[in-house]
C-alpha cells in the first residue's frame, strides 16, 4: 500500500480500510499462534500499513483544523 494512495481517498474510506487492515492483522496473529502462518513478514508489513494510514489520517485532521482556523483569522482581518 502506498502512501499516495491513500493520500487520495476520504477519511471514511481510510477509517474503513483501517478496521480491514487491523482485522486482518489479528487474523494472522491468531494463525502464528495456531502454526498454521506461511509468511510472518505479513504481520511486519501489516502492522506498517495501519501505521501508514493512521498517519493520513491525523494529516487530514491536522489540515481541517488548520484549514478552520486560518479562515477564522481572514475572517478577523
Amino acid at each position: 500500500m502506498k502512501v499516495i494512495e491513500l493520500k487520495e481517498q476520504t477519511k471514511e474510506e481510510l477509517e474503513t480500510k483501517l478496521l480491514e487492515t487491523k482485522k486482518s492483522l489479528f487474523n494472522l496473529k491468531f494463525q502464528k499462534s495456531t502454526g498454521q502462518l506461511e509468511n510472518p513478514l505479513k504481520i511486519r508489513n501489516l502492522r506498517k500499513d495501519i501505521a501508514r494510514i493512521k498517519t493520513v489520517l491525523r494529516e487530514k485532521e491536522l489540515k481541517i483544523s488548520t484549514d478552520q482556523k486560518s479562515k477564522k483569522e481572514s475572517k478577523k482581518k
